[in-house]
């Protein structure tokens, strides 16, 4: 018999099979209690695809396609226009994604989807490597991180996914961090509301591909927002609004410093990558409202 009290709270199974400390569950747990139930997921392969499942299992609540790497965004595409063919103007469809289907593998489809100005809402949980896969390097992995092929250290800086959208004039996109959920879900409830393309980059820690204790996945994002190293904002109508504003930056070896993948970053890369974040931030404050 089927006893109510087992039943997980919010959209998502009690137990799923997230690495401890990974900031991916706390975001698809926040982003679908925000969104409800009335929406369509679709996720590729990835670390993702453990919330969709397989065959007849599931770890949500609402209905979830599992599709290819390279392209979220056309089949998120495509339901959204089947709904509007059904006259279905209440269904929200969803692409969640990590940064390798997203940033890599995965942009062209993401262009197009805002090229067209379909009515998706994409949401990239970017843990800055493929991690899925052996821990490799992505266009989202960050200058001087160390993965299984940039073993010395990645020698660019990653690609601004923010920037790309910007630049096709959509509605609405943001970052957003796992560690200032209030403001992830507002993000989030803001997009719910658009139409059009919308897309929110949030930063998704991940304690295995960045090597640090699970416990301080959440103090690591904290040191991002306030270095600087991951800058809160949002792009609406064409301008830019900085969500965390700060007088004085913390050095950047305040987020480095728990993270094995920037143990061996030399001291001229750290001052390097200083400056390119300080100039970054700067950036964005006289661009922002």
């Amino acid at each position: 018999m089927f006893n109510i009290k087992s039943e997980a709270k919010g959209y998502v199974a009690h137990g799923v099979s997230a690495c401890a400390g990974c900031g991916m569950e706390l975001i698809i747990r926040n982003v679908l209690d925000v969104l409800g139930n009335d929406i369509t997921l679709v996720i590729p392969p990835g670390c993702s695809a453990l919330f969709c499942g397989f065959g007849s299992e599931t770890g949500l609540k609402v209905p979830a396609f599992q599709g290819n790497l390279e392209n979220s965004a056309a089949y998120a595409a495509g339901i959204s226009r089947g709904y509007e063919v059904q006259e279905n103007t209440h269904t929200k469809v969803v692409a969640f994604a990590g940064d390798g289907g997203t940033l890599d593998i995965g942009l062209q489809s993401l262009s197009g989807m805002m090229e067209r100005g379909d009515n998706v809402l994409y949401i990239c949980y970017d843990n800055e490597a493929y991690m899925n896969t052996g821990i490799q390097g992505s266009s989202a992995t960050p200058a001087g991180a160390w993965t299984t092929t940039t073993p010395g250290g990645k020698p660019v800086c990653k690609k601004d996914l923010l920037g790309i959208a910007m630049a096709h004039r959509i509605p609405y996109c943001a970052s957003a961090s796992v560690a200032n959920l209030p403001d992830l879900r507002k993000k989030v409830e803001k997009a719910k509301n658009i139409y059009g393309p919308r897309l929110l980059h949030i930063q998704c820690p991940c304690p295995t591909g960045w090597g640090y204790h699970t416990s301080k996945s959440i103090e690591i994002c904290k040191n991002a927002v306030q270095t600087g190293a991951w800058v809160l904002y949002e792009y609406e109508a064409g301008r830019i609004k900085v969500n965390t504003k700060l007088k004085v930056l913390k050095p950047i070896t305040e987020y480095f410093k728990y993270q094995k993948r920037f143990a061996n970053i030399s001291k001229e890369d750290m001052e390097a990558l200083e400056t390119f974040v300080q100039d970054n931030y700067k950036a964005l404050l006289e661009r922002s409202e």
